[in-house]
């Protein structure tokens, strides 16, 4: 399968990366920094940016399924996610194309916000607001931009090892309790839906 992972140089893009390849997808990333793998004959690498044009258009060329796992480390005000958004659905209009598209956010984004526990709420405030009114924006592009796309939001994101074991909320429901849930589990069920997507137009959330 060809697997296209934008934001594929740490994290969760970087795992999915690493597990796709184990399972002998062929993959293409695109990251500003190149993927610290060894190379692979079924892994291609494009440096760039997933704001400029003609290298998304490389990197989705052919795509059977294209994950964003794109992060950012400051918490200041971005645009780094609706921006990308915004050319990813031109691209794909522009060349015809259906891939299967999984888009990284977080729980907290969107129509999620409300149904956060009190301290994150607080968290949220002081410090992530600007990157996820960012992230509430990418969502709403894609959403009602495309057909074929889930957006999946983790709860607060650990170094854990793969466990394949987590719990998997596609509705928002009063009480609900979204936690801790490690990097490789995310990788696990985006690589997973990639395969065979289940969640289609959801937005399913992510924790233990």
């Amino acid at each position: 399968m060809k697997i296209t992972i934008i934001g594929a140089s740490a994290g969760i893009g970087l795992q999915c990366t690493r597990l796709a390849l184990a399972k002998g997808h062929e993959i293409t990333t695109l990251s500003r920094r190149i993927v610290p793998l060894p190379d692979r004959p079924k892994l291609k690498m494009v440096q760039g940016s997933a704001t400029k044009l003609n290298d998304v258009r490389t990197a989705v060329q052919g795509a059977e399924a294209v994950l964003v796992t794109l992060g950012v480390k400051s918490p200041f005000a971005t645009t780094l996610f609706s921006d990308s958004a915004r050319l990813l659905l031109q691209v794909l209009q522009e060349t015809n194309a259906s891939p299967t598209l999984l888009v990284l956010t977080g729980f907290g984004a969107g129509d999620s916000s409300g149904y956060n526990s009190l301290p994150m709420r607080l968290l949220f405030t002081l410090l992530l607001k600007n990157v996820y009114a960012d992230k509430s924006e990418q969502e709403r592009l894609i959403a009602g931009g495309y057909s074929r796309w889930e957006i999946v939001r983790p709860g607060r994101l650990t170094n854990g090892a793969m466990t394949g074991h987590y719990r998997i909320l596609d509705s928002l429901v009063d009480g609900m309790k979204v936690g801790a849930v490690s990097r490789s589990d995310v990788a696990h069920f985006m690589l997973a839906q990639a395969e065979h997507p289940t969640y289609l137009g959801k937005y399913p959330a992510l924790t233990y």
